[in-house]
């Protein structure tokens, strides 16, 4: 009797573990007023990121593992248009010049594998200017300082602006 209750035991032990999907890299969620991101952060690790690990013209989960996603908690102008409170996927199409941003309302998307099943749920595209940096940033990196939302990553920054009227 003791020997099933211990076996049980370890094979329980071993199949809930085995269901578990452990994240590839580090996520991290950053805070503003009325603003929340959540999004993995892959490293650089001596890869030429943008046109060759993330395709420029390609749509990219703008993170690692699951799609990045942004709440709004009361409605607000983004990249200059209006959206309404709520969670939102967020995808970007980079260029070298400038890039696409998209806010898309399909939840629990893994990374931007099925986007083309769900780019009918978009709810807006803006496009933002690409700023090189003199520095490298190891880390995908999202902030959200006054009025913005910031992407940097290698060697680029965008900015989308962000307002809440």
């Amino acid at each position: 009797m003791k020997r099933v209750i211990w076996l049980s035991l370890v094979a329980g032990i071993f199949l809930g573990s085995c269901g578990e999907k452990k994240p590839l890299s580090p996520h991290e969620s950053v805070n503003g007023p009325d603003i929340s991101v959540r999004y993995g952060r892959p490293y650089k690790k001596g890869r030429t990121i943008f046109g060759s690990l993330v395709p420029y013209g390609k749509v990219y989960r703008c993170g690692a593992d699951s799609a990045t996603t942004v709440t709004f908690d009361k409605d607000a102008t983004f990249g200059g248009k209006p959206v309404k409170a709520g969670t939102y996927t967020l995808f970007v199409i980079p260029d070298e010049q400038s890039w696409t941003i998209i806010l898309n309302s399909q939840p629990g998307q893994w990374g931007a594998f099925d986007y083309d099943k769900y780019k009918d749920k978009d709810v807006l595209h803006t496009e933002v200017p690409v700023k090189k940096q003199d520095s490298v940033v190891e880390q995908l990196t999202i902030s959200l300082p006054p009025a913005a939302l910031v992407i940097e990553w290698d060697q680029v920054q965008v900015s989308v602006p962000v307002s809440f009227p």
